[in-house]
């Protein structure tokens, strides 16, 4: 798992001002919450007092109070109000750290990570969303795998015809699959799209809607190591655009916020046929990826035989490899020995600006050459 990413932390609609929202990403706890004029805030979910949990807090106007003594702390993260001092100011010290924040899609996401805003991976951006060609769905997804696991499982051409009869089981040309994937890069990732045959005797419940003749084409890209984009073009004027961004609850555990766009049967009426083969065809993968073992991804690409098909997989896997390099991997087996004995945050853009913080940093792999045994190539 890494910093210095954007994350999505809940949806819009349940973050509000009457109660604070509580979310576990990389293993930590968060607070989300918006203020007087609706703007949307995520803490640290650790009062730096007592230990105090502030999502079981209340909101204050601008602030959430911490249930346990009352310290209330505005959306940067400062402690406005300290009641046992009351009459004199809060110590500098008294601040947990607060995160930057973007609401897109229906979706409030934090950057978590203290890079200054130049220097930031970005969110992806979906350019057709809100345009009148194309309506998105929403929809959440909890996955009991590593959120690796389910990249990877996106970013594989080859598996869609065995997991997926939902879908037609689109497979690739016997030539196609001897070959490595042909990989793109792009900023902070790499994509790939191809064309795939198909087994006539399956059809979704969509396949009588669809105009034109069958193009089934479709590629996949990620952004980040969360961030993964699936573009399915059944004809040329029927598509689904799916953006899935994951957000890592522990090394076993995943939340998804799939925005899944389409740019035919537009109207409301179809909302729930699409919604129901949609989340089908997403349950052909979670069955398999919530029975994988070894759990997370091995540590060594020796430890599974690798073919070229799986070479988008290995893309993605040195791209992991690029950002531990940078020092941004978050050292997980240290963070378990140390839970229940330490409290950690990830450390906000803020740290950078002032000392004197409470809370440990959370601890990260030190900044290392690429291995050479994860970033071999499929043979």
């Amino acid at each position: 798992m890494f910093i210095n990413f954007w994350y999505p932390v809940g949806r819009s609609e349940d973050i509000t001002h009457e109660k604070p929202y509580h979310a576990k990403i990389l293993r930590l706890p968060f607070v989300a919450f918006r203020d007087q004029n609706g703007k949307a805030h995520v803490l640290s979910d650790t009062c730096i007092h007592r230990g105090g949990s502030l999502s079981a807090g209340k909101i204050k106007g601008d602030c959430i109070a911490c249930p346990y003594h009352g310290w209330e702390f505005d959306g940067e993260g400062k402690c406005a109000k300290l009641p046992s001092l009351s009459g004199t100011k809060p110590p500098p010290r008294a601040k947990v750290d607060s995160y930057p924040v973007q609401e897109k899609y229906g979706i409030v996401f934090a950057f978590l990570g203290d890079l200054p805003e130049e220097e930031r991976p970005p969110l992806y951006n979906i350019e057709e969303y809100g345009t009148p060609e194309w309506k998105a769905q929403l929809y959440e997804l909890h996955l009991k795998a590593y959120y690796e696991r389910s990249m990877e499982n996106g970013m594989d051409p080859i598996h869609n015809e065995f997991v997926h009869p939902m879908q037609g089981a689109p497979m690739l040309s016997p030539e196609l699959q001897r070959e490595p994937v042909p990989m793109t890069d792009i900023p902070y990732g790499s994509k790939f799209y191809l064309a795939f045959g198909g087994k006539k005797d399956y059809n979704t419940d969509l396949s009588k809607d669809k105009e034109g003749d069958r193009l089934g084409a479709a590629g996949s890209w990620h952004q980040g190591p969360n961030q993964l984009v699936t573009w399915i073009d059944i004809t040329k004027t029927n598509s689904f655009h799916q953006y899935l961004f994951e957000a890592p609850v522990d090394e076993n555990n995943t939340r998804i916020f799939f925005v899944n766009m389409r740019n035919w049967m537009l109207e409301d009426k179809f909302d729930q046929r699409i919604e129901q083969v949609t989340l089908q065809i997403v349950h052909e993968d979670i069955d398999v990826l919530e029975r994988l073992n070894p759990v997370r991804t091995p540590e060594n690409n020796s430890k599974e035989l690798l073919v070229p098909g799986d070479y988008a997989v290995v893309r993605y896997r040195e791209w992991l490899e690029e950002w531990e390099a940078k020092g941004w991997r978050i050292d997980m087996k240290t963070l378990r020995e140390k839970d229940g004995d330490v409290a950690y945050a990830i450390p906000s853009p803020a740290r950078r600006e002032s000392g004197n913080w409470v809370l440990d940093t959370v601890p990260l792999l030190p900044a290392k050459e690429k291995a050479a045994s994860r970033t071999k190539k499929a043979s």
